[in-house]
């Protein structure tokens, strides 16, 4: 079955490793065999690839649309998804999803899993956030109780 891809005026694509952009008005791309596909916005720079989960990605992304190098992504890849589930065992799931497509040669169906772990850490970055400024407010209110205490008598201290 072939694929129709809509590409709006500037969108870029990835066929197979060549940077393909659309310099006109909007288009339709029919791709009529298989091939590697990615559409700009699902293309991770090198630079953008600064978490864990994002490094896993890139690196299954390369794997994908550089199959000439594929043996040297998909080590990096695993590295990095090993080292991802060590640090976050609740994303061990999520990990064989996409080891379990990766095995299988189903490289874009790894990449769309992916995007779950990425979802993943953001969601696990903000409740760590979330506990840390809990644990600031905490530890400011405990020094702003010290110092109203510090300067006066004890409560109940005039009582007795």
């Amino acid at each position: 079955m072939p694929l129709i891809i809509d590409l709006k005026p500037g969108e870029k694509l990835i066929i197979n490793g060549a940077v393909l952009e659309n310099a006109s008005s909007n288009t339709k791309v029919r791709v009529l065999n298989d091939c590697s596909i990615l559409r700009q916005k699902e293309i991770l720079s090198d630079d953008d690839s600064v978490t864990p989960a994002s490094r896993v990605y890139f690196a299954l992304q390369c794997a994908y649309i550089f199959p000439s190098k594929r043996a040297e992504y998909l080590r990096m890849y695993s590295h990095y998804l090993d080292s991802y589930v060590m640090a976050c065992p609740s994303a061990a799931i999520l990990a064989t999803e996409i080891s379990e497509a990766v095995a299988e040669g189903h490289y874009y169906k790894a990449l769309k899993s992916t995007r779950h772990l990425l979802d993943h850490e953001n969601k696990v970055l903000g409740l760590l956030q979330h506990a840390a400024e809990a644990e600031v407010e905490a530890e400011a209110e405990a020094e702003a109780g010290v110092e109203a205490g510090a300067g006066g008598e004890e409560p109940g201290a005039a009582e007795e």
